[in-house]
């Protein structure tokens, strides 16, 4: 059984940064893949990025790749998002997500365990 908490969300301006942290409770934290996704109102859950166990690889979906970085510290039971250029497109409850078994997944249904959740305002 593992726990996360998102926290770090906010109101920001457009073209400003924001930094999600994801804390995870439980033991094997380095046994999880890791992801992040967001959902706006009206729309569904998508795909942010993905972290490998270990942190060695990552991946974005494509259009956030040159503006988001996901990284994890095994060490402290925690991923991060860091956002950078933000626009407001990028309004949405962000969530991390747990996945035990198999390789890094960009769908949902992969995932075993999810968070509650943090909202991130950009405004214009």
């Amino acid at each position: 059984q593992v726990q996360l908490i998102e926290s770090g969300g906010g109101l920001v301006q457009a073209g400003g940064s924001l930094r999600l942290s994801c804390a995870a409770s439980g033991r094997s934290f380095s046994a999880y893949n890791m992801g992040w996704f967001r959902q706006a109102p009206g729309k569904e859950r998508e795909f942010v990025a993905h972290i490998t166990r270990s942190g060695d690889s990552t991946n974005y979906a494509d259009s956030l790749e040159d503006r988001f970085a996901m990284s994890r510290d095994n060490a402290k039971n925690t991923v991060y998002l860091q956002m950078n250029s933000l626009k407001p497109e990028d309004t949405a409850v962000y969530y991390c997500a747990a996945a035990r078994y198999g390789a890094p997944s960009i769908y949902t249904r992969s995932y075993d365990y999810w968070g509650q959740g943090t909202q991130v305002t950009v405004s214009s």
